[in-house]
């Protein structure tokens, strides 16, 4: 009998595809990536169809936190529809997406009873492991193998250039959201390290937190990255000037020396095992353009921000 499971989170979704283990998939959410278009969706946002500013989504976000409520929900007859055996969800950020509290209450009312598969990865390693939760959770375990192995070998790759060429480390920023500033967490700076660089106010395994300005500015990064999560490219270019012009902007390092960039958010924020070693890819031409290439299918994934751009406020 073949195992049906559901996706409450994208990286799952996109681990699901890569894998080749989507013939068990049912069932999806409203945010999850290209890939899985044409499947139904069970996760709703109430803020879906509408634009924000990044200071409205903090704004918003903060309060439903505040005050233990949920921006998403679960479309109830579609779940029992579907009836999975297994649904994937996650615990690492309930602003993000929706969390294991959250999708326990909309399967309570199942007269069968799914299994939920909590994926809570806090570094690189865990979203590998959670890969082989995955595979192992549908029976499918070498899947996961065959396809960390070749993400490790690029990984591989990188660092053994980088070594290679005697690479000096760049002092650089990766910011999770523009206003207010955040810095980032998790898994991203581990990806930082591998490209060859270091960000000094990341959170390595632990939350983005909002990093004050005046910090920044004191750090002064060779290299700016910025790549709001939820946000493509084009999304924070019509609110790069919430950057471009705060005080003190055009003294840092990195816009002087014109080596700011934006990024798309699945490259980092997105914890699927394939799209991290893809931002490590990336990062690793961004820092080090001169040694490291990157395949032509990442070349859309950022946007070099030049220093003459025009300042909207």
């Amino acid at each position: 009998m073949k195992m049906i499971c559901s996706s409450f989170l994208p990286a799952a979704t996109q681990m699901i595809y890569d894998m080749g283990l989507s013939h068990h998939l049912q069932g999806v959410t409203f945010e999850c990536p290209p890939v899985a278009k044409g499947q139904p969706a069970i996760v709703r946002c109430v803020l879906e169809g509408f634009q924000y500013s990044s200071t409205e989504i903090d704004r918003i976000f903060s309060a439903s936190k505040a005050q233990g409520k949920s921006l998403y929900f679960v479309d109830e007859p579609l779940l029992a529809k579907i009836a999975p055996s297994i649904i994937f969800t996650q615990d690492v950020c309930e602003v993000c997406q929706i969390d294991t509290r959250c999708t326990q209450q909309a399967i309570d009312a199942l007269p069968q009873k799914p299994e939920i598969v909590t994926l809570s990865p806090d570094n690189l390693d865990d979203v590998f492991q959670c890969a082989v939760d995955i595979a192992q959770a549908l029976g499918e375990e070498s899947a996961a193998f065959h396809y960390l192995a070749k993400l490790q070998s690029r990984i591989d790759g990188i660092i053994d250039t980088l070594r290679q060429h005697r690479a000096k480390l760049k002092r650089v920023m990766l910011m999770e959201w523009m206003h207010p500033v955040y810095n980032c967490g998790h898994w991203i700076p581990m990806q930082i390290a591998y490209a060859g660089g270091v960000d000094m106010l990341s959170n390595p395994g632990g939350d983005s937190i909002v990093t004050s300005w005046e910090k920044i500015k004191k750090y002064n990064p060779e290299i700016l990255v910025i790549a709001p999560c939820g946000f493509m490219i084009d999304r924070s270019m019509e609110e790069i000037h919430l950057l471009t012009g705060l005080d003190g902007w055009k003294q840092l390092k990195a816009v002087q020396d014109n080596k700011v960039y934006l990024a798309d958010y699945d490259l980092f924020t997105q914890p699927s095992a394939s799209t991290l070693v893809d931002g490590i890819s990336v990062l690793s031409h961004i820092f080090h353009p001169e040694i490291c290439e990157i395949p032509n299918r990442l070349l859309t994934k950022f946007k070099h921000l030049p220093q003459e751009i025009e300042v909207f406020i």
